[in-house]
């Protein structure tokens, strides 16, 4: 899983036992951090409550993968629906023609997802990336616009 880029903020991890892990040395941020995943706040709460900044917890949360310590809990990151990758799929059709559903699952297996599970907090790197496809810069800023209006609706 690579977290070394994007929003991160809505990942929920938890602690994970491996009987082959051997012997790990802790710093204090990755133990802090360690000890506050739970598998169910979120990595804003995390860093809320150890006062680390994002960046921290980020490094953190990348060595305690590396060492697998801990899990993603795929469950508790909520979905974009299907009402929204539809809009999605008409509003870039409108845009830039017949290839669009295309290009939407190829940007989503780039941002290492399913056309089926499409996290909420990538919803907007999603619309961006597919933004720059758009070659017309008066149909980009209405795609643009447009999503930007459907996921706020949402909640995104």
């Amino acid at each position: 899983m690579d977290i070394t880029s994007g929003d991160i903020s809505a990942l929920v991890f938890k602690r994970t036992v491996k009987s082959d892990s051997g012997e790990v040395s802790f710093d204090n941020l990755m133990l802090t951090t360690f000890m506050e995943l739970d598998g169910k706040k979120n990595l804003a709460k995390v860093a809320r409550n150890t006062g680390f900044k994002m960046s921290i917890v980020r490094e953190a949360v990348n060595k305690l993968l590396r060492l697998q310590l801990i899990e993603l809990v795929e469950d508790a990151i909520p979905m974009v629906d299907k009402g929204f990758l539809g809009y999605l799929k008409m509003e870039l059709s409108l845009a830039i023609g017949p290839l669009a559903e295309v290009i939407i699952e190829d940007t989503v297996n780039e941002l290492g997802y399913s056309m089926a599970k499409v996290p909420q907090h990538r919803a907007a790197e999603l619309v961006e990336m597919l933004a720059r496809e758009i070659h017309r810069e008066d149909k980009r800023v209405i795609f643009k616009q447009n999503m930007v209006s459907e996921m706020k609706e949402k909640g995104y």
